[in-house]
Formats: structure tokens, C-alpha cells, sequence
């Protein structure tokens, strides 16, 4: 068996995984296959070292709410705070709480010191301000850009006061209420307020546009960027609001589609300011449809990995993570007619596998998909391997 595939195999590290690629690629994505286990993130963070000193990378991008994620950027940049703070304000999804994400963060910080900005790394989070079962209020993205505004532009051309914005904002509770994932009726996305506020910040971000040549000389290129970052989440969370009140039976199929939509558009941004590599659940990062199985049947959207390959064409590249077992979680070795039982048959722990060459040499038949035995952890569908530029594989993954 190993024999078949030998040509496809190759000890992992930076070196392996560039050497898949047709060239250095803007934006390489490495995906995981579950959440929280700080093994895969050693993986990720021992790849980032290596495409830093090896291949000029400066940024990192992870599955993590983009507003906080400013807190450990402005941490790793500058030393503002500390690092028990950032790991505390700077993440989302309970993140910060990893060994391996606050190795991350602490190795960046150190790597920057004395640095010039230009060889600075930097931090981002690229997901939205959300969860499965809940959105933000879209205060804190609105108000910021707001504020940058007023500062910077004449008072004449702003929509609104701040003064308006907070009394059509409301209480912020109106718009976490977590009842309202399951219950449209419980969602204020398709008030009047609301409305109003989609509106103001439709113009808000206009007004950031044409005010470009301006603000780019009078402004620091680091306070333009996070000002856009407020603008796309402003109008992404408005919108994500809006269709949680929604009743139609599209409407989680546009909710997963309106995430992956403000994860893409964050990535697209960061990749502006040089090559990045990015970190999430191999689901937001394939270039084909993702699926999930929901309370009201299965649901398929665009994955944000699928909407930047179609931006960035060959400067996008995606390698999936696949792995053996995950004992603890009741994940056992994997059956030998699937995917992962036949790397797991490799005799070291770690690989880079070229999908291409795999897929040659598999032929026509390919493996079983392999059923998962845990919600938190979802199998790489073999089909895939078309659309992958690579695998790692790792073989066994102990509990952190």
C-alpha cells in the first residue's frame, strides 16, 4: 500500500508544502478537520515560523472574531497590554484559553521586538463577530468607523450624529438575544431601527470610499485599514442581523453564506498587505460547497476559501489537515478502505501529502469516506482531493 503512494508522501514541513504550489501563493490556507486540539495548532504555528523565515510571510489570519482579534494584533505590533490580556480580550470561541495560541502570540510578540513596522507580523481574526447561535451588536464596528469620520472628514458629509446612532442601536442585549437563532420572531434584524441602520451605514462606508485620496495621506495606513475592517462588519452584521429575522426556508443556508461572505472579504483585505497564511476548519476553506446538517435538513453554501480561490485564482492554495485517531474524543483508528486508514498505515506521525499525485495514484477508485463517530470532527471526503493542493496527515493526536 505504501508502496503505491510513495511518490505522494514527503516528510512535513514549509519546505514540503511549498514545493506542491506552482509558486509562492498569496494567501496559503491550512485547514483543520475539528477545533481545540493544540497539537494541530503546534502544527500551524511550527508552519507559520518556518513560511516567516523562510518564504517572507508576515501575517496570520484565524477562524476568530475580527474585531477582537485588533487586541492581539495591537499586542504582537506594538506591546500594548500584555499578554495575559490579549489572550483574554483578543479571541473568540474560548480560544484563548489554548497553550498553542498563547505560544503564538508570545512568539510574535518576542519576533517583533525592535523590528521596523515593514517586517512587523501581524495578527488578524477573520471571522465576524458571531457564533452559530448568535450575532454581535453592530455597535462597537459602527461607532468606530463613525468616530474615524467625524475625525477626519467635514461634519456636512456624515449621514447621521453619534447621537443618532446610539438611539437606533439601542440596548445591545436586543441584538444577542440567543433566542433569536431559533426563533426569527426574536430577531430586531428587520426593525425599523434596524433598517435605518443598514441605511446610514451603507453611506457611512461610502463616504470611507470617496474619501480614500484624503484620508490616505491624512490618516496613518494602519487607522484607514481597521477602519474598513469596522465598515465591512458593520454592514455584514447589519445584514446577518436583518436575515435571522427572516422566515423563509433559506434562511440558514443565507446565514452560513452571509458568514463565509464576511470571513472572505477579511481575508481578501489582509492579503492586500502581503502573503498570509490562514488557519480554520477545513469546511471554510475548500473550494468546494460546504454542507452541514442542520434542525431543518441539509444546508449548502459557498465556503469563503471557494469565494477567495475565485478572487485570487493560483495565488490562493489550500491544504487540508486529515488525521488518524482522537482517542479521548472516541475517534479510533480509521477503517482501512477510508482515506485516513490508508496514510494511517505510514509508519511516522506526520506528512505532506500531494493531492494530485495521490489521486493518480489511487486511480479510479477512490476510498470510503469515513464516517465520523463525533459531532467535532468531520472527516476529509475523498472527492475532495481534486480541488486540495495537499494533505498533511497526522496520525495520532493526544489530548491536550
Amino acid at each position: 500500500m505504501a508502496t503505491d503512494i510513495k511518490d505522494a508522501v514527503h516528510a512535513f514541513d514549509a519546505a514540503a508544502v511549498m514545493r506542491l504550489l506552482p509558486a509562492r501563493p498569496r494567501l496559503l490556507a491550512l485547514g483543520e478537520p475539528t477545533h481545540g486540539e493544540d497539537t494541530l495548532l503546534d502544527l500551524r504555528n511550527e508552519l507559520f515560523r518556518q513560511l516567516v523565515e523562510q518564504e517572507g510571510y508576515r501575517t496570520i489570519a484565524i477562524e476568530s472574531d475580527c474585531m477582537m482579534g485588533l487586541v492581539v494584533d495591537d499586542y504582537v505590533t506594538s506591546g500594548k497590554g500584555s499578554l495575559d490580556s490579549a489572550m483574554e480580550h483578543g479571541f473568540s470561541h474560548g480560544w484563548g484559553a489554548s497553550a498553542a495560541n498563547r505560544e503564538l502570540v508570545r512568539w510574535m510578540r518576542a519576533h517583533n521586538e525592535g523590528r521596523p513596522a515593514s517586517e512587523r507580523l501581524r495578527f488578524a481574526g477573520f471571522d465576524g463577530p458571531l457564533e452559530i447561535t448568535a450575532a454581535a451588536s453592530p455597535r462597537q464596528a459602527l461607532t468606530g468607523l463613525h468616530d474615524y469620520l467625524s475625525t477626519w472628514v467635514d461634519a456636512d458629509l456624515l449621514p447621521c450624529t453619534a447621537e443618532t446612532l446610539d438611539r437606533l442601536l439601542g440596548a445591545d442585549g436586543r441584538w444577542t438575544e440567543p433566542a433569536a437563532m431559533m426563533d426569527p420572531s426574536q430577531s430586531v434584524g428587520q426593525s425599523a431601527e434596524a433598517g435605518r441602520l443598514r441605511l446610514l451605514a451603507d453611506d457611512l462606508v461610502a463616504l470611507l470610499d470617496a474619501q480614500t485620496p484624503h484620508l490616505i495621506t491624512a490618516t496613518s495606513r494602519e487607522d484607514l485599514d481597521r477602519a474598513r475592517l469596522y465598515g465591512r462588519t458593520s454592514t455584514g452584521l447589519l445584514r446577518y442581523h436583518h436575515w435571522m429575522a427572516d422566515t423563509s426556508p433559506a434562511r440558514m443556508t443565507r446565514l452560513c453564506a452571509l458568514r463565509d461572505l464576511m470571513m472572505s472579504h477579511n481575508l481578501l483585505a489582509v492579503t492586500a498587505r502581503g502573503p498570509a497564511l490562514v488557519h480554520a476548519q477545513n469546511s471554510h476553506l475548500q473550494r468546494e460547497k460546504s454542507s452541514m446538517h442542520m434542525w431543518q435538513g441539509r444546508v449548502e453554501w459557498w465556503s469563503a476559501g471557494a469565494l477567495v480561490s475565485a478572487r485570487l485564482g493560483e495565488e490562493y492554495a489550500f491544504v487540508a489537515t486529515a488525521l488518524g485517531t482522537i482517542r479521548h474524543q472516541g475517534v479510533d483508528t480509521p477503517p482501512p478502505d477510508t482515506l485516513e486508514g490508508l496514510l494511517y498505515e505510514l509508519p511516522d506521525d506526520r506528512y505532506v501529502i500531494d493531492a494530485p499525485r495521490l489521486t493518480t495514484a489511487l486511480g479510479d477508485t477512490l476510498p470510503e469516506p469515513r464516517v465520523s463517530p463525533w459531532f467535532g470532527y468531520a472527516s476529509y471526503d475523498p472527492a475532495h482531493l481534486a480541488d486540495s493542493d495537499g494533505i498533511v496527515f497526522v496520525k495520532d493526536v493526544p489530548q491536550s
